[in-house]
């Protein structure tokens, strides 16, 4: 089986390493701002190892938050939620295609 080449990309970026604490949970993450995933930054827990490109409309679930990094209560997720909704772009559906 021969492997197909879809990109091969150096890049310089911007990484934001966060890192808080409340009462409920520790959040420490990286944010790496890129040109790639359609202009979304690549959001790293760095307790799970667990990624995802995302933006500040993809934050209007907490859920989704609570399923991509593993939060178990709802109240961590809100917090989170904040957090990075602080940090990310806002991307409109017309600028990610």
């Amino acid at each position: 089986m021969m492997m197909e080449n879809l990109y091969d990309v150096t890049e310089s970026s911007n990484v934001n390493f966060v890192g808080c604490a409340s009462e409920e949970s520790r959040f420490d993450f990286a944010i790496v701002y890129t040109n790639l995933f359609f202009g979304k930054p690549l959001v790293v827990c760095m307790q799970t190892g667990r990624s995802a490109p995302m933006c500040a409309d993809d934050l209007k679930d907490a859920d989704v938050l609570r399923t991509r990094f593993l939060v178990e209560h709802p109240q961590a997720a809100e917090e989170l939620r904040t957090l990075l909704g602080q940090r990310l772009p806002t991307i409109g559906s017309h600028e990610q295609y």
